[in-house]
C-alpha cells in the first residue's frame, strides 16, 4: 500500500462529553461560523463548537441519523434517518425537527442515506435501498418539498453524493461495486449518462466530498482510510489507519478551506486531517 499523504489526528473526543458523541456517521460544517455537526445512533444532532471544544446536542430525530446537510442559506439542516426513513429539516432558528420527504414519484424511502444540494436549492437526495433490492437510487427535491424519482437506474447501494464544483454532474458512491459513478445533469435537469468514476477493489467506499483542489476525497468504512482520485482517474491514500483508532469505519467527510472533518461511526469522535 502507498504511503498515506498526510496523517489524521482527533478533532473532538466525545468518548467522555456530556453529552457523548455516539457513534457519528453524517458531518457538515456551518458555513458561516464554521461549527461542525454530526449525527449520532440515536437520532442526536451535535454541534461542536470551531475549536473542538465544546458539545451540545441541538435536537433529535429520534432515530438513527445517517448524512446531513446545510442548505444554500444555512437556515435549515437536512436529515436523513434510517430508522424513520425520510429526510428530516431542522430550523436552525426555532430547532423544530419535521418529516421533509419520506420519498417521490410513487416510491417511498427504504434507506435514505445522503443529501447534497445545488446552488438553486435543490435537494439530492440518496436511497441506499436494501442489499439485492434494485431501484431508484437518486431522488431530487425543491425547497417547496416537491419531489421526484430523478434517477431511477439501479445502484449497488447508492452512498455519498458529491455535486461537482460546476454542477454539471452528481458524483455517487456504489459502496458494493465498490466505487464510484458520474452521472451528467442534463441541460434540462434530468440525470444523464452515467461513467465510472474509479472503482476501488477491497474497499467500502462511503462518503464522497470535493475538496478545495478540485479533487474527489472518498471516505471508505472499511478499509479505515480516506483516498483521493485525480481526473485521470489515479487514486491516492489520503489517510490511512491499520490501527482503526484515529479513523474508524469513516463515513463522510466535509471540508472547511483546507480542513477535512471526518465522522467515525465505529468510535466517538471526528477525525480532521489538512490538504
Amino acid at each position: 500500500m502507498p504511503a498515506p499523504l498526510t496523517t489524521a489526528r482527533v478533532f473532538f473526543d466525545g468518548l467522555f462529553t456530556s453529552p457523548r458523541l455516539d457513534h457519528p456517521e453524517g458531518v457538515a460544517v456551518h458555513p458561516r461560523d464554521g461549527s461542525v455537526w454530526c449525527g449520532g445512533e440515536a437520532g442526536q444532532i451535535y454541534r461542536l463548537d470551531p475549536g473542538g471544544t465544546r458539545i451540545e446536542q441541538v435536537a433529535t430525530t429520534n432515530g438513527f441519523v445517517l448524512g446531513i446537510a446545510f442548505d444554500p442559506s444555512a437556515s435549515f439542516l437536512f436529515i436523513c434517518d434510517i430508522v424513520h426513513p425520510g429526510v428530516f429539516r431542522l430550523d436552525l432558528a426555532s430547532g423544530e425537527v419535521e418529516l421533509f420527504a419520506d420519498g417521490a414519484g410513487g416510491h417511498r424511502f427504504a434507506n435514505p442515506n445522503y443529501a447534497v444540494f445545488d446552488r438553486h436549492g435543490r435537494m439530492y437526495v440518496s436511497d441506499s435501498r436494501r442489499v439485492d433490492d434494485p431501484g431508484p437510487a437518486v431522488f431530487r427535491y425543491t425547497m417547496d418539498g416537491m419531489g421526484e424519482a430523478w434517477d431511477e437506474r439501479p445502484v449497488d447501494f447508492a452512498n455519498g453524493l458529491a455535486m461537482a464544483p460546476d454542477e454539471s454532474a452528481l458524483y455517487v458512491v456504489e459502496s458494493f461495486r465498490p466505487g464510484v459513478t458520474r452521472v451528467e445533469i442534463g441541460p434540462d435537469g434530468s440525470a444523464g449518462e452515467r461513467s465510472l468514476v474509479a472503482e476501488l477493489p477491497g474497499t467500502v467506499p462511503d462518503g464522497i466530498a470535493f475538496g478545495p483542489d478540485g479533487l474527489l476525497y472518498v471516505a471508505c468504512y472499511e478499509p479505515s482510510q480516506v483516498l483521493r482520485i485525480r481526473p485521470d482517474g489515479r487514486v491516492e491514500t489520503v489517510v490511512h489507519d491499520p490501527t482503526a483508532h484515529l479513523l474508524c469505519h469513516p463515513t463522510n467527510l466535509a471540508f472547511n478551506g483546507t480542513t477535512a472533518y471526518v465522522a467515525n461511526l465505529g468510535r466517538w469522535h471526528i477525525s480532521t486531517f489538512d490538504i
